[in-house]
């Protein structure tokens, strides 16, 4: 554990070289990252659990949102003295790194899988996030949600739901990260604050290069999403994943992998 105020870190490092750095998306944790670590060579591979997500203690319940995550992130790898050249996210955590980038020397750039960067339109963008606000402030809410994910079917369902097929050591861990109620709480607290709204109007004004490998079988952020965001940038591109969903990087760890080595060690 890492103390980096408000919040007490849960920092995984492996190998050596060049930093990266990984962040999971909303739900996750670093375990999502287990077998992608080990297959990127040539760099010093950091991921983190964002705040009051898997083993990550929240020091502040207001500090949730995409903008505090961010400044919370760069003062971490501030004060570890992390000299980062890329970063890498999955889904909310695709969004999240884009913001971080701005906000870093040199503006490192970015390989986000099925980033997050459409808001919840219609009548959801107005429900869903006051649904989520009044839910992550009271206790006894946040407990029956608990008890509801606690069964391995329900994990198994929700997996399901993201268009990806993963094994069951996989499953298994998300069935253990399920059953923490802290976890559950500090998932509910970043959808009641996250929005795309100022980083979605700074798209266009954004330098860092980026890629966004969109799986087409994502059944949880519309995979077209990365191609209008993408339109939008100076420096971005995408890559289309066949056959994979919202977890590609857990269903073809070497794939993505290779990818990531790749962008980063030759800048395409």
């Amino acid at each position: 554990m890492v103390l980096s105020r408000p919040h007490h870190w849960h920092v995984q490092t492996l190998g050596d070289g060049p930093v990266l750095l990984f962040l999971h998306g909303a739900g996750g944790s670093t375990h999502s990252w287990r077998d992608v670590l080990p297959r990127v060579p040539g760099f010093t591979c950091i991921a983190v659990d964002l705040p009051g997500h898997g083993y990550t203690r929240l020091g502040s319940r207001q500090r949730s949102s995409l903008e505090c995550m961010a400044q919370d992130i760069r003062a971490l790898a501030e004060q570890e003295g992390w000299q980062i050249v890329g970063i890498v996210g999955h889904s909310a955590g695709g969004a999240i790194a884009l913001r971080l980038s701005q906000m870093l020397p040199d503006h490192p750039p970015v390989l986000a899988i099925n980033p997050a960067l459409q808001p919840f339109e219609g009548l959801a963008g107005v429900v869903f996030p006051v649904a989520a606000r009044a839910i992550a402030s009271l206790p006894f809410a946040v407990d029956l949600i608990h008890k509801t994910l606690v069964a391995p079917s329900r994990t198994r369902q929700l997996l399901a739901g993201t268009g990806s097929k993963i094994d069951e050591t996989g499953a298994a861990l998300y069935a253990r990260l399920m059953s923490r109620r802290a976890h559950i709480e500090g998932a509910l607290l970043m959808m009641a604050q996250w929005t795309l709204t100022g980083l979605t109007a700074d798209l266009p004004k954004l330098d860092t290069r980026a890629l966004f490998l969109a799986a087409r079988q994502d059944k949880t952020v519309p995979p077209e999403t990365a191609s209008t965001a993408a339109r939008r940038m100076a420096h971005a591109e995408v890559e289309w994943l066949d056959g994979l969903g919202h977890l590609a990087h857990e269903e073809e760890p070497d794939r993505i992998a290779a990818r990531i080595a790749r962008f980063f060690a030759s800048g395409s």
